[in-house]
């Protein structure tokens, strides 16, 4: 298909429009050079790369396309083709513009000696490890590529924003939030067990995952709730340790977010301390 050029922004960098007038960013080694505003560009390379500017933010990021090299551009398409045969997942071609922002920003910021932090780098390391482990990978391939050195403070950085890309309702949610509040019920069992517990076991990994999911449907309003109390009754009498600490979760979600716990969830939590008990 051919595209109407409405502005090169480098060799490889094109704003275009099609016969109806949408608006997309065409990147390509190369497509830009010698192209000239109104000339027809064909869209059918399979090393192209279509980002639709379809809101606000996208012409809020193109907006800063002009000041973010072509090498940066082209190692951002790079780490996204890894990211989703790492994490068996497809992003929206938004998270393209947000990652390479942040990939000239951070790289600048180290030009400079400006040292990157992450104020929740051992949650997010610790309960994305997938996210984390795709970050590990695209500070490899910064100084593998470009020669820039990150600290391992910006993989947790880099995993924050496929985090965010992940989430199960298909929007973007505060994973800063979300980590630190996974990193404090995790204290309170911890706290509570009175014990360490082995963090490479079946069982700690899916009661993570169990949390996490938790978590997201505390925030989102979706919280079990079958109305059966029947599992909730059971777990009362069959495991009242368990029971207790997740009665400690409910008190402190409850007074610090004012939102209540259904019996179905922390039914659940009973089950899942139980396992990572074992």
């Amino acid at each position: 298909m051919n595209y109407i050029i409405k502005k090169v922004l480098n060799s490889s960098v094109v704003l275009v429009h099609d016969t109806k007038d949408n608006e997309f960013i065409l990147l390509g080694k190369g497509i830009g050079y010698g192209k000239k505003t109104g000339e027809y560009i064909c869209g059918s390379n399979d090393n192209q790369m279509f980002v639709p500017v379809e809101n606000t933010k996208s012409k809020q990021f193109l907006e800063l396309m002009d000041d973010i090299p072509v090498d940066i551009l082209k190692i951002t398409q790079e780490i996204i083709v890894e990211a989703e045969k790492l994490l068996n997942s497809s992003f929206n071609k938004n998270l393209y513009l947000i990652l390479a922002d942040h990939f000239n920003f951070a790289i600048e910021r180290m030009r400079k000696g400006i040292k990157i932090t992450n104020r929740v780098f051992w949650e997010i390391k610790n309960y994305y490890p997938n996210e984390f482990k795709v970050g590990m990978v695209a500070i490899y391939m910064v100084e593998e590529r470009l020669g820039i050195q990150l600290p391992e403070e910006e993989a947790a950085n880099i995993a924050f924003h496929f985090a965010n890309a992940m989430a199960s309702d298909g929007n973007s949610y505060d994973t800063i939030k979300y980590a630190k509040v996974i990193g404090e019920i995790i204290n309170i069992f911890i706290f509570s067990l009175n014990r360490t517990l082995d963090k490479k076991s079946m069982h700690y990994m899916r009661f993570i995952t169990h949390i996490k999911f938790f978590v997201e449907r505390f925030f989102s309003d979706s919280m079990l709730s079958s109305g059966d109390d029947l599992l909730f009754n059971q777990m009362k009498r069959s495991n009242p340790k368990e029971m207790l600490i997740a009665l400690k979760v409910r008190d402190f979600l409850e007074k610090k977010y004012g939102k209540k716990l259904t019996n179905e969830e922390i039914a659940f939590l009973v089950v899942h301390i139980a396992r990572v008990k074992q």
